[in-house]
């Protein structure tokens, strides 16, 4: 019986179809019979060839397969088939394909590539930035003191002793920089207001205080060593230093949210003070001393001391910050500044006094490693503090259905952020940069509902509206395909 589909129709016709091909796992013929002569069926009809997987043949009941090789099926010419139902393959009119991989298909269009992501965000609207920078008569200020300073050291140091200097000091300034821009991360202050802080430490702090020091010289005379180290330099340069702190919480109360900012603004203003007075410092020893003592300075405040500016000024910037978060007036932000004020001219003489009355190894172990230390822990309560105050704030707007519970865990705690930028790592087109929009957003939305329930943002419903406009837009691209 065949086994290779139903039969073709019978026509008459004088001509006798060729017998079947010898199936592929048959035995080949033998010797003696030169011509194959198939058995009498009870239904002669023509079977044809087995399908074109030459791997698998039905074979009758009982019987086994043959294991000796197979034996090529015999050639029969177009003309005996010509009168034929069937037509092989070999004498088809189709054409001929390499392989059966090659066979033509029904034609199915292919389904259009979506597209990746775009790296940004259309045109979005912004948080409203006024009461968020700074004016631009400040830097012009700035400026303007930046020229007498280039000056100063120009002719008391000389050129080279200045540039060697300001190299060296370039050192302790980026690594308090990247130290208070770890504390930042959570919710990163305006790049303008960054940049203000520094310059306001490294220029207006370092001349005004120079100026000062010029003047009691002419009033009142030389001064002892240690007068100016303990007395005259802790008030006259933390007075100026705070000044700059109590100038962005005046100009800039709108990104003064807490006492976190007031740290971050306060350090860099110390960073910046301590990178120009590093310069005179470095530029002094290598005159007096040469490579010897120039080394020496450098290990002594580049890396024994690079934080000691920044952590004295921030205790003024975190009393400004605390009379921020519970919506101080300028006049209470100012009496809170006074306080820190106090507190950041005691540290700053215990600090000098070390040098100048004690051993100061032993009392840098002994008080001020561990006066660091507990800065250090006291940060990260200010951030977990923070952090809370985010979760509960975008909490309210996941309860009014601007986002779900898993988004404020991803949003609103350091593990979820971390979570939540490893899968935008993992999406088409790499959205991390996406997902950084989204967390920034989110925050600062966190903290604008702050100012609102304060009170003291007239600007805040308008910043509101912005930014969830911002979250929305910023989530659909990031779930996007």
């Amino acid at each position: 019986m065949s086994s290779g589909g139903p039969f073709p129709p019978q026509q008459p016709s004088p001509y006798t179809p060729p017998p079947a091909a010898t199936p592929p796992n048959a035995a080949p013929p033998q010797p003696q019979a030169p011509q194959y002569a198939p058995p009498p069926q009870p239904a002669p009809a023509y079977s044809p060839p087995p399908p074109p997987n030459p791997s698998y043949a039905p074979q009758p009941p009982g019987s086994q397969p043959a294991s000796t090789p197979l034996s090529p099926a015999p050639a029969f010419s177009q003309q005996q088939y010509a009168h034929s139902a069937y037509t092989p393959r070999q004498f088809s009119q189709q054409p001929a394909y390499a392989s059966a991989l090659a066979q033509p298909t029904p034609y199915a269009p292919p389904a259009p590539a979506a597209p990746s992501p775009a790296a940004g965000l259309p045109a979005l609207p912004m948080p409203t930035r006024k009461g968020r920078s700074i004016s631009i008569w400040l830097f012009g200020v700035l400026g303007f003191l930046l020229l007498g300073l280039i000056g100063y050291f120009a002719m008391a140091l000389g050129p080279a002793a200045s540039v060697v200097g300001l190299v060296l000091a370039l050192f302790p300034l980026a690594i308090v920089f990247f130290g208070v821009r770890m504390i930042d991360r959570w919710e990163p202050e305006p790049k303008r207001l960054v940049f203000f802080a520094i310059a306001w430490g490294a220029i207006a702090a370092v001349g005004l205080t120079l100026l000062v020091d010029v003047a009691l010289t002419v009033v009142v005379g030389l001064r002892p060593d240690t007068f100016s180290a303990v007395v005259q330099a802790p008030i006259v340069e933390e007075l100026w230093k705070g000044l700059g702190v109590f100038l962005i919480f005046l100009f800039a109360r709108r990104a003064f949210d807490g006492p976190v900012d007031g740290v971050v603004y306060g350090a860099l203003v110390g960073a910046g003070f301590a990178f120009t007075e590093n310069i005179q410092y470095f530029a002094v020893s290598l005159i007096e001393g040469g490579g010897a003592q120039l080394s020496v300075t450098f290990v002594m405040r580049g890396l024994l001391s690079p934080f000691a500016h920044a952590m004295f000024t921030s205790l003024t910037g975190l009393a400004i910050g605390l009379a921020a978060r519970r919506h101080a007036s300028v006049g209470a932000g100012f009496g809170a500044g006074l306080l820190g004020l106090v507190g950041a001219i005691v540290l700053h003489a215990l600090w000098n006094g070390s040098a100048v009355f004690s051993d100061f190894f032993l009392l840098y172990f002994t008080l001020q490693v561990p006066l660091f230390i507990g800065f250090i822990i006291g940060i990260a309560a200010l951030r977990r503090e923070e952090a809370r105050l985010t979760r509960v704030r975008l909490g309210e707007y996941a309860a009014a259905g601007w986002f779900t519970p898993e988004e404020i865990t991803m949003l609103a705690t350091p593990a979820g952020r971390k979570v939540g930028m490893a899968w935008a790592a993992g999406l088409r087109g790499d959205r991390r940069p996406l997902m950084r929009e989204f967390i920034k957003d989110a925050t600062a939305l966190a903290s604008v509902r702050q100012r609102a329930i304060t009170g003291r943002d007239p600007l805040a419903v308008d910043d509101e509206r912005a930014l969830l406009i911002r979250t929305r837009a910023t989530r659909a691209a990031l779930l996007a395909y």
